[in-house]
């Protein structure tokens, strides 16, 4: 969480919780705050907001990113009821935050179980559906010759018959 951000959860000014980390940046080491590079912070506010018009009301420093360690030193820092308030919130939205990114990568991992799944039945399902075709149709009768004999068959039948009166 960004520092402006903070503050104002707390009801204290930016440069008020500021002062407060300076004077106390042995207990925010490099894992629980941050700096943003200019990059960053441009970004940020060309994303979010444009400059306000007149002189002292955008800030003359880079702003700072909490983690969640660091939002929870913040209330040590700031010693005030509103300020313990709030950091049970804060903490609470993380606890929330961390159960439904667990819940998601349940689901990633159940949707790329069904996948692979999905994906071997694919193969099986493809020859069933090129079987189908040829089961439908049905083979055609052979058909029985109406009409003539032909000699060849003639000729045989002469041959039997001839063998019969003998």
């Amino acid at each position: 969480m960004l520092d402006s951000d903070l503050a104002e959860l707390y009801g204290v000014p930016t440069r008020r919780l500021n002062e407060q980390v300076r004077r106390n940046i042995k207990r925010f080491p490099a894992d629980f705050m941050f700096q943003l590079t200019r990059e960053e912070h441009e970004a940020l506010r060309s994303r979010f907001a444009t400059l306000k018009h007149g002189r002292g009301q955008h800030r003359k420093y880079l702003p700072y990113a909490f983690t969640e360690q660091g939002a929870a030193m913040l209330s040590s820092v700031l010693n005030s009821d509103r300020a313990v308030e709030v950091n049970i919130e804060i903490m609470r939205a993380f606890v929330r935050l961390r159960q439904l990114l667990a819940t998601r990568k349940d689901l990633v991992q159940k949707l790329a179980e069904l996948e692979r799944k999905i994906g071997a039945h694919d193969e099986q399902i493809q020859v069933i559906f090129e079987a189908i075709p040829q089961l439908m149709t049905l083979p055609e009768p052979k058909k029985r010759k109406i009409g003539f004999i032909v000699k060849e068959r003639a000729a045989k039948y002469r041959r039997s018959v001839m063998s019969l009166r003998r």
